[in-house]
């Protein structure tokens, strides 16, 4: 008989998952419920930080796949990691849960907000919560540019995108589907041919 020790689990196998479809589901449901205005930030803190499921790296390489493809970015990336872990029937759960109960809460709040839409306080109190939802925004990307140092083009190049489409959006008001086309296919490219050099 061999004496040999088991071999070390892989770090797929160590990192920590979802324990089963009900876990999926309220961890989404949660995720929804914290996300009132800047779900980007919530969604990196809750699915990186805390739960582990994901590194900092695959969250901005899921993340730029979700917001390229059609439809609500976190909706898109729920699919893709309950798809991850438990095939169609993850990806089902954690849409259930994003949806589900955060749909009864949109409805209440819907029908309070019809009562008071013409209340100036309210109209001052959404302006602040404007702010403050940019303002998490921006620190989570902040937060997340360290998972570009193993981007193959590197940050000098990363930054430079990532500059020139601020300025693409917000300044010259370029259509976002211009930006993704020109921009976006441009460092794809890039990358590519990065990618192939190393390889080779």
């Amino acid at each position: 008989m061999s004496s040999l020790p088991p071999a070390p689990a892989s770090d797929a196998e160590q990192r920590p998952q979802p324990r089963s479809l009900g876990d999926l589901f309220w961890s989404f449901t949660w995720l929804a419920l914290q996300g009132f205005g800047g779900v980007l930030a919530v969604v990196q803190r809750e699915m990186v930080e805390k739960k582990r499921w994901m590194t900092r790296e695959e969250f901005v390489e899921e993340w730029a796949v979700a917001q390229i493809m059609p439809g609500p970015n976190v909706v898109n990336l729920s699919l893709m990691i309950g798809g991850r872990y438990f095939g169609l029937r993850g990806a089902m759960t954690a849409l259930a849960g994003m949806l589900a109960v955060p749909l009864l809460v949109v409805l209440a709040l819907a029908l309070v907000y019809a009562q008071v839409a013409d209340n100036p306080h309210v109209a001052g109190a959404l302006r602040g919560m404007g702010a403050v939802a940019a303002g998490l925004i921006t620190a989570t990307g902040l937060k997340l540019m360290s998972a570009l140092k193993k981007h193959p083009l590197g940050v000098p190049a990363c930054t430079v995108f990532g500059i020139a489409t601020f300025a693409a959006i917000a300044l010259l008001r370029w259509p976002l589907a211009y930006v993704l086309l020109g921009l976006g296919g441009l460092a794809c490219v890039l990358t590519y041919r990065k990618m192939g050099k190393a390889g080779a």
